[in-house]
C-alpha cells in the first residue's frame, strides 16, 4: 500500500485558480460518497480531502500509482479541466507525503507561518472523510500522527507565539492605511470563523465602529455579544457598504457577494471618501474589477502575503526545532508503517502451513478408512496443534521484530525462506508492501 498527495498552495497555484479548485463541505462529502459507493472507478482504497482558503489537497492510499486518478477526480470534483492546474500541482508519495502533512499541521506550510486555524481544518478534514467510511487504517493514523504533531509543534516551541491568521493580517493591513482606525466604521462580511477572528482582530487594534452583516442573524449574534458588534442581514448589504471605511469580507458563498457595479454605486454615493476592501473568502467574495474604481483598495489573501511582516521573524527562528519534532514523528510513523508488512506474512505463513496441513491429512486419513469419527477428529486436532507450535516461535519473532529498523530485513527473509510470493514494494522500506490487497 502506498500514499500519495496531490495538492495546490499559495505557493504554487494563483488564486484566481485556486478559488475554482476550493471545495466545499457539501462538495466533498459528495465526491467522498461517490468514491465510496463506486460510482467512480478506481483503485483508490482511502482518501481524505483538505480544501482552505490556500489550499486543496487530496491524500490517498492506494495499491497502484494514482496521482493520475487523483487529477482526474479533482477535475470531477471541481469541473476544473486537469489542462488548467496540471502544472501548478505537487506530488508526493509515501514518506515525502508524510513530510508535507506533518510540515502543514504544524504550519510550516502555511501562508502565516505558525497559524493555528489549519490543525482544526486538518481534524476537519478527517472528520468528513470517516463520515463516507474513505479514511480507513492508514490515512486515520496518518491523520492522527500529524495532529498530534502539530500539536507538539505548538506546545513545545513558540512557532505560535504572537499567533497570526489571515484575519489578524487583515487587520494588521487595515491599521496601515486608515486612520485613525478608532473612527473608523468597519464592516465585516459573514459571521464564520474568520468573520469573528477579524472582529477580534479589529477590536484588539481599537475599532470601536463594528458591524457584522450576515444571511442569517443567529450566527451573527454570538460575535455581536462577545466583542461588541453592530448586527444586520444581507439585505442591508448596500447601505453597509455606503457607510464603511473598511470592508473585510469572509463568506462561504460560492459565488461573488460583491460585484464591481454595486462598489461602482456606493462610491458615487460616497463623494470621493475612501473604501478599503480585503477579501479573504475563497472563493473570493469581492469582484477584483472593483480594484480599478476610483478611491478603492482592494486586497485578496495573496495580497497579504506581500504585507507580511512583524512577528513572522520571531516565528521562524522556532522553524529548526519544529522540524526536529516533526522528524521524530515522521520516523515513528514509519516505523509504524513497517510493522504492518508483518501482518501479511504472518497470514501468508498460517495459510500455507495450514494448506499444506489439510493436504497431508487428506491424504493420510483415505489410508486410514476404519477410523471412527472421534479418531479422525482427535487426529485433525493433532495436526492443528502441530502447526500452532510449530508456527508459533517463528510468528511471535516476527511480530517483536515488526517495529525495529530491520523489520524490512527481517519481512524479506521470511518471504524467501517460507517460499513466499512478494507482494511489490512499499515507498517506506522499499520491501514487501504492508497491506497491498487488503482494501481492494
Amino acid at each position: 500500500m502506498h500514499i500519495y498527495c496531490l495538492g495546490l498552495n499559495h505557493n504554487t497555484t494563483p488564486i484566481e485558480l485556486r478559488e475554482q479548485l476550493s471545495l466545499s463541505e457539501d462538495a466533498i462529502r459528495f465526491a467522498l460518497a461517490r468514491l465510496a459507493c463506486g460510482h467512480l472507478a478506481s483503485s483508490i482504497a482511502e482518501l481524505v480531502i483538505i480544501s482552505t482558503c490556500n489550499r486543496t489537497e487530496l491524500y490517498v492510499a492506494s495499491s497502484h500509482m494514482a496521482i493520475a486518478e487523483l487529477e482526474a477526480f479533482l477535475s470531477d470534483a471541481s469541473g476544473v479541466p486537469t489542462t488548467q492546474f496540471h502544472a501548478h500541482a505537487y506530488r508526493y508519495e509515501d514518506l515525502d507525503v508524510t513530510r508535507h502533512l506533518f510540515e502543514v499541521a504544524a504550519g510550516l506550510d502555511s501562508l502565516v507561518i505558525g497559524e493555528p486555524q489549519i490543525l482544526g481544518q486538518i481534524v476537519r478534514s478527517l472528520e468528513l472523510s470517516r463520515g463516507q467510511n474513505m479514511a480507513g487504517p492508514i490515512l486515520n493514523r496518518l491523520f492522527q500522527s500529524a495532529i498530534h504533531a502539530g500539536k507538539r509543534a505548538r506546545t513545545e516551541t513558540g512557532i505560535s507565539r504572537n499567533p497570526a491568521s489571515v484575519s489578524s493580517l487583515a487587520a494588521s493591513l487595515v491599521e496601515r492605511v486608515v486612520h485613525p482606525i478608532s473612527e473608523a466604521q468597519v464592516v465585516i462580511l459573514g459571521a464564520g470563523e474568520m468573520a469573528e477572528l477579524a472582529v477580534e482582530a479589529m477590536r484588539k487594534r481599537g475599532a470601536n465602529h463594528i458591524l457584522v452583516v450576515n444571511r442569517t442573524l443567529e450566527r451573527a449574534h454570538t460575535i455581536a455579544n462577545r466583542w461588541g458588534a453592530e448586527i444586520t442581514t444581507f439585505e442591508n448589504l448596500d447601505s453597509a457598504l455606503v457607510s464603511a471605511d473598511i470592508l473585510i469580507s469572509s463568506t462561504g458563498a460560492p459565488h461573488t457577494i460583491l460585484s464591481a457595479e454595486m462598489i461602482k454605486h456606493a462610491m458615487q454615493v460616497r463623494v470621493q471618501r475612501p473604501l478599503v476592501l480585503i477579501d479573504i473568502a475563497m472563493p473570493r467574495d469581492i469582484d477584483p474589477d472593483a480594484a480599478s474604481i476610483p478611491h478603492v483598495k482592494l486586497y485578496d489573501i495573496d495580497n497579504l502575503n506581500e504585507k507580511l511582516e512583524g512577528a513572522l521573524a520571531e516565528r521562524m527562528a522556532e522553524v529548526p526545532q519544529v522540524k526536529s519534532i516533526l522528524e521524530e514523528e515522521v520516523k515513528e510513523f514509519t516505523e509504524y508503517m513497517k510493522s504492518l508488512e508483518m501482518i501479511p506474512i504472518i497470514s501468508d505463513i498460517r495459510q500455507q502451513a495450514e494448506s499444506i496441513r489439510k493436504e497431508m491429512l487428506e491424504k493420510t486419513l483415505r489410508h486410514l478408512p476404519d477410523l471412527t469419527e472421534a479418531e479422525r477428529i482427535r487426529i485433525e486436532a493433532m495436526t492443528q496443534a502441530l502447526v500452532k507450535q510449530i508456527l508459533h516461535a517463528p510468528t511471535n519473532r516476527l511480530r517483536a521484530e515488526a517495529s525495529c529498523p530491520h523489520a524490512p530485513e527481517y519481512a524479506a527473509v521470511a518471504r524467501t525462506l517460507f517460499g513466499l510470493q512478494s507482494e511489490g514494494l512499499c515507498g517506506f522500506s522499499g520491501q514487501a508492501c504492508p497491506i497491498s490487497n487488503a482494501t481492494d
